[in-house]
């Protein structure tokens, strides 16, 4: 068994994870097979726009529409990382044209990225070397809010406290 990184719980909105029906989540690929039959079955307008992303406990990529929420896409589960995901056609396969660790629910460090590779790897997609936008989220200490970070600038948008340097985003880790 590999060690796995960091894992992430759900930290967005009660009403969304109350919202989540068991068997829910996002399409699970596992496989180049999985992922080429997950593709031909999408539109050239669907592929036009990112989807929804997240690496379940497993390891293993799993997509929704884009509008999606992360929540639904994992069923409610905690994830190794969340974003949104980008796909374009090379000569002979699919790589990624962007990839992001877009999630408000459940805020991924930049460092989840090695998780991503990996299930990317699996999935024998070509790949970016690491997040196209990479997004850093904080919790503030001292109004508990969550924040993205713009421009290294770490003060909460909130309530105008300094936010730590360090990923914090779930009080229980």
């Amino acid at each position: 068994m590999s060690v796995r990184g960091r894992s992430y719980r759900y930290v967005g909105p009660v009403e969304l994870k109350a919202a989540v029906r068991p068997g829910s989540s996002g399409c699970r690929i596992g496989s180049a097979a999985d992922f080429g039959s997950w593709v031909a079955e999408r539109s050239a307008e669907e592929l036009a726009e990112p989807f929804t992303f997240v690496i379940g406990m497993d390891g293993v990529l799993r997509l929704a529409p884009r509008r999606s929420e992360h929540v639904a896409c994992a069923g409610g589960d905690t994830v190794l990382s969340a974003g949104e995901i980008g796909f374009v056609r090379e000569t002979d396969w699919w790589a990624v044209s962007e990839v992001s660790n877009q999630s408000t629910g459940y805020c991924p460090d930049i460092s989840s990225w090695s998780e991503v590779a990996r299930a990317l790897d699996d999935v024998e997609l070509g790949r970016p070397s690491g997040f196209t936008h990479e997004v850093t989220f904080r919790r503030c200490l001292g109004c508990q809010e969550h924040n993205i970070v713009r421009e290294d600038d770490f003060v909460c948008v909130f309530c105008g406290s300094d936010l730590p340097a360090a990923w914090n985003v779930d009080p229980t880790v």
